[in-house]
C-alpha cells in the first residue's frame, strides 16, 4: 500500500520513500509513500523527479492501481532503465510549478461550483481541468450572457473573501451525514471506502474530494469565465481560466 501524503499535505513537493516493488517491463516504480497526485476526479496526474544515489528519473505518469500508486519513469528509446530494487531509499520531487497552477485550478472549480450551488441550486454534471483552465458542467436550463457575468462576480468577490480552505478525513457513515456532500449528478464514491476525504471552502461549499488544493481563496487570483455553452438541454458548460 502506498501512502499518499499530498491528501494530508498539498503543499509537499520534496519526500523521501522506500521502494516497495518495480515493474522493469514497463519502467514502474511502486514506493511506501509519495507526494504526487495519482490523477482522479478531472484533476490531471502529478510529474516530477525520483533520485536514487546519482541517479534521476524523470516521472512522466502516476496512477491509482488497488492500493499502489505505480510512478512511470520515462526512458530513452525503447531501453529498459536501471530501475532501483526494491528496499531502495528515493528522493521525490514533484514539478511544483505546475503542481501549484492545478491546486489553484481545482479550488477555482470548487468555488465556481460552491457559488452556482448556493446562488442557484444547480447540480453538477461534469467537469476537467488542466494548469490554469478548467470547465464544469451545470444543471442550468437556460444560460444567458447576463448570468454567466453575474456567476463571474460572485466568483471572484469569493476569491477576495480570503475564505480558508480545510481538508479532513471522515469515517463514511459520518461524512454522509453532511448534507448535499455530493455535488456531483451521480455519487461516484465506490462503495468499498471507509473513510471520506471532504474538502471544505469554509463559508462557501464543503465536498467529498480527493484532489490538491490551495489553503486560501486569495491564492486563486482572479477567475475568468471564457466561454459558456449548451451541452443538452438542462446541461451547460462554463470554461474558466486563471492568470500565471
Amino acid at each position: 500500500m502506498t501512502e499518499l501524503i499530498c491528501h494530508v499535505d498539498s503543499y509537499i513537493r520534496d519526500f523521501t520513500a522506500q521502494v516497495l516493488a518495480v515493474q522493469a517491463d514497463q519502467n514502474i516504480i511502486i514506493l511506501d509513500r509519495t507526494a504526487f497526485y495519482p490523477g482522479g476526479g478531472g484533476q490531471p496526474y502529478d510529474v516530477g523527479t525520483l533520485v536514487v544515489g546519482e541517479q534521476t528519473l524523470a516521472v512522466s505518469k502516476v496512477k491509482r492501481q488497488g492500493d499502489d500508486i505505480l510512478h512511470q519513469v520515462e526512458v530513452a528509446g525503447d531501453e529498459l532503465l536501471p530501475l532501483p530494487q526494491a528496499g531502495y531509499e528515493i528522493t521525490g520531487q514533484v514539478d511544483w510549478e505546475r503542481r501549484y497552477r492545478l491546486m489553484r485550478t481545482h479550488t477555482a472549480l470548487h468555488i465556481l461550483c460552491g457559488v452556482v450551488w448556493r446562488d442557484y441550486g444547480a447540480q453538477v454534471t461534469g467537469g476537467n481541468m488542466e494548469a490554469l483552465k478548467g470547465r464544469m458542467d451545470f444543471e442550468f436550463e437556460a444560460l444567458r450572457q447576463e448570468l454567466v457575468q453575474e456567476i463571474e462576480a460572485k466568483v471572484n468577490a469569493e476569491v477576495e473573501r480570503g475564505r480558508e480552505i480545510r481538508v479532513r478525513h471522515l469515517p463514511r457513515a459520518e461524512a454522509f451525514q453532511i448534507p448535499d456532500l455530493i455535488r456531483t449528478k451521480i455519487n461516484l464514491l465506490p462503495e468499498g471506502i471507509e473513510e471520506i476525504r471532504t474538502v471544505e471552502i469554509v463559508g462557501l461549499d464543503l465536498q467529498a474530494d480527493g484532489g490538491t488544493h490551495v489553503a486560501n481563496t486569495q491564492e486563486v487570483g482572479q477567475i475568468r469565465i471564457v466561454d459558456y455553452k449548451s451541452k443538452g438541454r438542462i446541461n451547460k458548460r462554463l470554461h474558466i481560466e486563471l492568470a500565471a
